[in-house]
C-alpha cells in the first residue's frame, strides 16, 4: 500500500530520498531536470543533466543512456518533446526499472511524478487519500505532517 506522496530515490543516478507525487493520471514518470544535454558516448546516445531534488538528495549532475525521445503532454496538455531515459526507481523495500521523461517541472511541488506505467503490474495499491505510508526514510518524513507539503 502507497499513499498519493511517497519518498523515493534513484539509486542508479546516485539520487537519494526525495519527495514524489503518486500520479495514476499521467502515463509517464517525469523527473525535474535542467541543463538537459544530449551526447554521444562510444556510438550511444547518452545525455547529461542537472536534476533538482530537494534536501542535497544527490549529484549536480547527472548522466544516462538516452532511450527515447517521445512526445508527452504536460500538465496543461500541451505536447512536449522530451528525453527518456530508464534506470532503477526504489519505492518502499521494492526496486524496479522504469522509464522517465526528463522537463522542466519548476513550477510544480514535486520534483517528480511517478506515472502509472511505472506502476503497472508491481502488486502496490494506492490509497488516495493518505501519504507517507511506506518504510522508505521513515525517519526522514517525520517532519511531514498528513497535510504539510515538502
Amino acid at each position: 500500500m502507497i499513499g498519493w506522496r511517497e519518498r523515493v530515490s534513484l539509486p542508479d543516478l546516485g539520487l537519494g530520498w526525495f519527495a514524489a507525487k503518486i500520479d495514476t493520471g499521467a502515463r509517464t514518470t517525469a523527473l525535474h531536470a535542467t541543463d538537459i544535454t544530449p551526447y554521444q558516448r562510444d556510438g550511444v546516445a547518452w545525455v547529461r543533466f542537472r536534476p533538482d531534488v530537494p534536501d542535497g538528495a544527490g549529484p549536480d549532475c547527472c548522466d544516462a543512456e538516452l532511450v527515447d525521445r517521445r512526445g508527452i503532454k504536460n500538465t496543461s496538455g500541451i505536447r512536449e518533446d522530451r528525453i527518456v531515459i530508464r534506470t532503477h526507481l526504489q519505492l518502499a523495500d521494492r526496486r524496479f526499472l522504469v522509464e522517465i521523461s526528463l522537463t522542466d517541472r519548476s513550477d510544480m511541488t514535486f520534483p517528480m511524478i511517478i506515472g502509472r506505467s511505472a506502476l503497472r503490474r508491481r502488486g502496490l495499491l494506492i490509497d488516495c487519500g493518505r501519504s507517507w505510508l511506506t518504510d522508505g526514510m521513515r525517519a526522514s518524513n517525520a517532519s511531514f505532517g498528513e497535510g504539510a507539503t515538502p
